[in-house]
């Protein structure tokens, strides 16, 4: 596609991508596995899952599959653990708080599209009280159909006041990817996310890939400098 200079919002994928919640995933899987007499999972290999949600981590964890009759409360109890120990090791990814500052500096707004629920994500975001300020925050309530379709970013680029096209998004998954390349948007491809171990980043046909999130600031300066400068 032809990359556009007129970036007018950047948003990012939450778990894996702007914050890393691994660490906290790494205790309350861990927790719920001992609540069951269970041996604890490396945190590496819980790293690699969180991505996908709670679902996918109840079924690393006990090695069962959603249809099993142990999985539904084992999803709820895990969400309950979790929805007591959101933040406590929670953390922006390296560099990602220098992004956040320089779109402030050129007074480009900042949000989050993600498939993580709102009953989790906001209070998470409350307690981080990140600066500046993030300005939209999409979650799969807000919307009929969660990633990859782009309504995500749709709704975005609507309460943002700017077309999607004019939207940097920054993803650890391939779902991410495909929604901004369906809404029309830039992609960037968070490489040091959560990735496993059989995925190809590559393959996911980003515009731009980073290994370190402060690569991101670098790809910004040469989409959004020109405009700044104009």
């Amino acid at each position: 596609m032809t990359l556009s200079k007129n970036i007018r919002a950047v948003l990012f994928d939450l778990d894996g991508t702007l914050l890393d919640t691994a660490p906290d995933f790494v205790v309350v899987v861990n927790r719920l596995l001992a609540e069951y007499d269970r041996p604890p999972l490396p945190a590496e290999t819980i790293r690699r899952s969180v991505s996908n949600g709670a679902r996918a981590l109840v079924c690393l964890a006990f090695n069962i599959d959603p249809e099993h009759t142990d999985f539904e409360p084992l999803r709820v109890r895990l969400l309950e653990i979790y929805s007591e120990h959101l933040a406590v090791h929670t953390a922006l990814f390296p560099g990602l708080q220098e992004v956040l500052d320089q779109l402030n500096e050129w007074s480009i707004p900042w949000g989050i599209a993600t498939n993580k629920p709102a009953a989790f994500t906001i209070p998470l975001m409350e307690q981080l009280d990140l600066k500046p300020a993030c300005e939209c925050i999409i979650c799969p309530d807000h919307v009929a159909e969660r990633k990859p379709h782009p309504e995500s970013l749709l709704l975005a680029a609507k309460n943002l006041g700017c077309e999607p096209e004019h939207i940097v998004y920054v993803g650890d998954h391939r779902r991410d990817i495909e929604c901004g390349q369906q809404a029309g948007s830039v992609t960037i491809a968070a490489a040091y996310g959560y990735i496993e171990d059989d995925d190809d980043v590559d393959s996911w046909g980003a515009d731009y890939r980073v290994e370190h999130g402060s690569e991101i600031l670098g790809i910004l300066r040469g989409l959004v400098e020109p405009l700044v400068e104009a």
